[in-house]
């Protein structure tokens, strides 16, 4: 019998697309602080994958510790351009330094993933794509986030690529579901090696 599958996030894009690939499973939000969780691993120096990873393995942990058996999945993303770490913006006001910051720039999308059991690592795995965002007029940000409104601050880059957000892009290299925060072809390929899915 295969063990209750749980994906630690309710985001609903990870949601979203998990059921799009036909998974059942249920979802339990984690509850660590995450910036408590990152200032612990300042001493490190971890890079923007690392952190992206080491998040995604305290969240499935912290479901875990709640579900005995059960196969946690943990994810998390970060932003990353030129040695800074981006967070989601607080409001439309660092919605709109986000967006500037990136104009014309090149950023990464770091996805770690994480699957545990009963408080143990069965597997971890990042994932990074590359954006190159287009230069932005401060008025065209504007009236960028005046037309999608506060939705944007549900995304640490301030913008929703499955939405308007693809108009700020001139290239992208990566996977999608990288950038949608869940690098679900991986996670499959892992859950069919443990038995946990239909092969």
């Amino acid at each position: 019998m295969t063990p209750p599958l749980i994906l630690a996030s309710q985001s609903p894009f990870r949601r979203m697309l998990m059921e799009n690939a036909g998974l059942a499973f249920t979802a339990e939000a984690a509850t660590i602080d995450e910036r408590a969780a990152e200032a612990a691993l300042a001493a490190s120096k971890p890079t923007p994958q690392a952190i992206a990873e080491a998040l995604a393995v305290e969240k499935a942990r912290d479901v875990s510790g709640r579900n005995p058996g059960a196969l946690v999945i943990g994810s998390d993303q970060t932003l990353s351009l030129e040695g800074r770490v981006f967070h989601k913006p607080a409001d439309m006001g660092e919605a709109k330094s986000h967006l500037a910051a990136m104009s014309g720039r090149t950023h990464s999308l770091n996805c770690g993933i994480a699957l545990v059991q009963d408080g143990t690592v069965l597997w971890r795995h990042v994932s990074v794509a590359h954006l190159t965002m287009r230069p932005l007029s401060s008025d065209f940000i504007d009236r960028h986030l005046a037309r999608v409104g506060t939705r944007v601050l549900a995304s640490v880059g301030a913008y929703q690529l499955e939405g308007e957000g693809v108009q700020l892009f001139e290239r992208i290299e990566g996977d999608y579901f990288t950038i949608l925060g869940l690098s679900l072809l991986p996670l499959l390929a892992k859950l069919r090696d443990l038995d946990a899915i239909d092969a």
